[in-house]
């Protein structure tokens, strides 16, 4: 994302974002504003010109995602929170579970942690601490394959007090690594399923690099240009241009299934992990097979075998 998109982003945005509930200077995780990719910290000097834009126009309760991997002394950690602090970033999320703790060693998570308490001291989001806990307690200090953790925890690797959401290209990561570890179901059998969480909501938002207001978590689905919100809020969305759209918003999961196999689409004989898994696979598939602004970027689905 370039400055200049930064900029324009920003300032229709400072508007409409409400502090946390504890004020403007707290972080909670449905509120305020966030940074996050991918990994923002891979580009340090845009994260911070972002961190300043934010505070220009005092756009509450900012903080950012990461996962840590940057993290490879206790000077670098220190240093660069504290001049994200400075710049007038309010807090820190840090990303916590066994997909991460496969890539980046454990210890830079640990060191992340301790940096970011004595810099932003009550802003600190582990997400998720029990699986902080858990790597603490098994005194893990590098990486840890996937495999090794499921045969740790055992049939029970997912369950209990995290959130596991198995949609964008987590489902297609989980059909190469975990194989027949979660159950999988026919593609009728989402049909009459919400989406969870929902998609349209007016919380928890995301506007990706590449200016797409993104519907909630919805990688890969378009609501229009962000650097032009204030069209897009005046005129709405015309979902006549935007049949995929539609089908989502209106919850027609059976519509948008039809649509795609009238364009050659067909089930897959494994099934599906969720209702997000069949969507997105259904919406690889019909990225080719037309001109659909509303599958965006198509970056996404190229990816998506390489998640």
């Amino acid at each position: 994302m370039t400055g200049e998109d930064l900029e324009a982003i920003l300032g229709q945005l400072a508007r409409t974002i409400r502090p946390s509930p504890a004020g403007a200077d707290a972080i909670a995780v449905n509120d305020g504003l966030h940074f996050t990719g991918g990994e923002p910290f891979l580009n340090f000097d845009l994260l911070c010109r972002a961190v300043e834009i934010a505070d220009e126009l005092g756009i509450p309760s900012t903080f950012v995602e990461t996962n840590c991997t940057w993290a490879a002394s206790d000077r670098i950690a220190s240093d660069r929170l504290a001049l994200l602090r400075d710049k007038g970033l309010r807090g820190i999320l840090i990303s916590v579970n066994p997909f991460f703790l496969e890539h980046v060693p454990f210890e830079r998570t640990e060191r992340t942690v301790r940096a970011a308490v004595k810099i932003f001291d009550r802003n600190v989001i582990v997400y998720q601490l029990d699986y902080y806990r858990r790597f603490r307690q098994w005194g893990i200090k590098s990486r840890m394959p996937l495999e090794e953790y499921l045969r740790l925890e055992g049939p029970g690797a997912f369950a209990g007090n995290v959130e596991f959401f198995p949609m964008g290209r987590a489902p297609f990561a989980l059909d190469r690594e975990l194989g027949e570890a979660f159950a999988r179901r026919r593609a009728e059998r989402f049909f009459g399923e919400p989406c969870w969480p929902p998609m349209i909501r007016n919380w928890h938002n995301h506007f990706d690099n590449y200016s797409n207001y993104m519907p909630g978590f919805c990688g890969g689905i378009s609501l229009g240009d962000c650097r032009d919100l204030e069209s897009l809020t005046t005129r709405g969305v015309a979902l006549d241009e935007r049949p995929i759209l539609a089908f989502l918003i209106n919850d027609d999961m059976p519509g948008l299934y039809e649509f795609a196999r009238d364009r050659g689409y067909s089930e897959s004989p494994r099934g599906y992990f969720s209702k997000c898994h069949l969507c997105v696979d259904l919406r690889r598939h019909l990225v080719a097979r037309g001109d659909f602004p509303e599958l965006a970027p198509a970056q996404m689905y190229e990816h998506l075998e390489t998640a």
